[in-house]
């Protein structure tokens, strides 16, 4: 079969497994480095189920079987281990603390360039530039980031709007299309509103992107496009340097594949900051 991301495969199949095999799906996305060898019997133990279910979560994802399934999680790790080979190299027994900050969020950022979250960019990058209309909302922890984000893409292209956290989405969404976009940021701990944003988009068919820190998120299992960065191992906290780090990717992707609507968008502005002197510079 084709040689495609794991956690990809895992996530298009998703609502189709059964309630067990989705244990086994959520402990494999969750334990990949571990997963990869053992046992059948051992990653049931893992998940709470039998082996048998193991072994038909394996058929439900496409494989002839767990082996060819856990051979393709191997090749996968082996990859993602030579990455980052050279950042574990460096010695860390005396580091200062704030060195070690640092290197965690260069392994968080590097992480960004697996091959899964670059596909994963350009089809948000794509969805964004086409949409007629996209609608960002993003709830406590996650507002920040939805914030920087509508700004940024509302200096290079019109018809962007933010949700206000006192709850306006759906007197906005009435006004989208078929062919408009939501974005949703969602982090832990999880806000209900968001949630239902996200519901609401998917049950009318709205293009959804969400901003998350898992593919199997609860937004992202129902999202069209999930871009994900990793939870830092030491605080089990999510950085907005990395949040923001892959909102840059985004920006920089549409600005590649969008420049001549762009530079137009932009001059317009320009005229108008100009005109009503906007900023003191």
């Amino acid at each position: 079969m084709e040689l495609i991301p794991f956690k990809q495969l895992v996530k298009d199949r998703f609502n189709r497994l059964s309630a067990g095999q989705k244990k086994v799906a959520n402990y494999l996305i969750e334990n990949l480095d571990e997963a990869a060898f053992k046992t059948a019997f051992q990653i049931g133990q893992q998940a709470r189920v039998s082996e048998t279910t193991v072994i038909r979560l394996s058929y439900a994802l496409g494989f002839q079987g767990f082996s060819q399934m856990q051979e393709l999680i191997q090749q996968q790790m082996l990859l993602q281990n030579q990455t980052a080979a050279a950042a574990d190299s460096l010695p860390s027994a005396d580091k200062h603390i704030f060195t070690k900050v640092i290197e965690n969020q260069i392994d968080i950022l590097r992480s960004l360039l697996d091959s899964a979250n670059i596909n994963e960019i350009w089809k948000a990058v794509e969805a964004l530039i086409q949409a007629d209309q996209i609608l960002i909302s993003g709830h406590r922890i996650s507002h920040a980031a939805a914030y920087w984000f509508s700004y940024m893409l509302s200096s290079i292209r019109g018809q962007v709007h933010l949700c206000s956290t006192s709850g306006d989405f759906f007197e906005k969404f009435c006004n989208l299309t078929e062919n408009s976009v939501v974005v949703v940021f969602s982090f832990p701990r999880y806000s209900n509103e968001t949630m239902k944003i996200a519901e609401c988009a998917s049950k009318h068919g709205i293009t959804l992107i969400s901003i998350t820190d898992r593919l199997l998120s609860p937004v992202g299992r129902i999202s069209d496009i999930v871009l994900t960065t990793e939870e830092n191992a030491e605080t089990g906290t999510n950085s907005i340097a990395s949040v923001i780090s892959l909102l840059d990717l985004v920006m920089e992707g549409i600005q590649q594949k969008d420049k001549g609507r762009i530079l137009a968008y932009q001059q317009k502005l320009e005229q108008l900051y100009t005109t009503f002197d906007v900023f003191n510079e």
